[in-house]
């Protein structure tokens, strides 16, 4: 029972990385259900019960800001609700299209055409474009730091 829990919980970390840059998983509860795995095993014993919870916690946080942060950094760069559709469209169609490149490209491209589509003259589109790239760096960064440190605390539990 211990070799199959290591494993899905392995498995779990390695998807929740994965999950971190490709949209599609989400990355850091993925990786946090790996470190609750871990809890039931041996290994788990190694594991504070308030690194757990509070890993949980950031997981939770960081994958609710990570929808927040490009909507939010597209307005904050002048984008508008255009921008901010396009975003999100592109981003979807990135990740069919050309993955990985899209996960870039996709964003930043669909905000620019969102705005050339709504035609208002006072958003500079280009602008809102990179704020929509701006975000989506940062929720990814956020992301990655969050899976980084729940992969840590795996680490640390089983190699202690």
């Amino acid at each position: 029972m211990l070799i199959i829990l290591m494993v899905a919980a392995c498995v779990l970390l390695l998807l929740g990385l994965i999950g971190c840059v490709a949209p599609i998983l989400p990355g850091p509860p993925l990786s946090w259900l790996g470190l609750l795995l871990l809890r039931f095993t041996s290994y788990g014993e190694n594991l504070n019960t308030n690194s757990l919870i509070g890993a949980g916690i950031f997981a939770a946080l960081v994958t609710v800001l990570d929808y927040v942060l490009p909507v939010w950094t597209t307005r904050k760069f002048g984008g508008s609700k255009y921008g901010v559709w396009g975003a999100t469209i592109g981003l979807v169609l990135g990740i069919f299209c050309m993955p990985p490149l899209g996960l870039i490209v996709g964003p930043f491209a669909g905000a620019l055409v969102g705005e050339y589509l709504g035609q208002r003259n006072d958003v500079n589109p280009w602008r809102s474009a990179l704020g929509s790239f701006v975000g989506f760096l940062l929720g990814t960064g956020a992301k990655l730091a969050v899976s980084g440190y729940i992969t840590y605390l795996f680490a640390q539990a089983v190699f202690a």
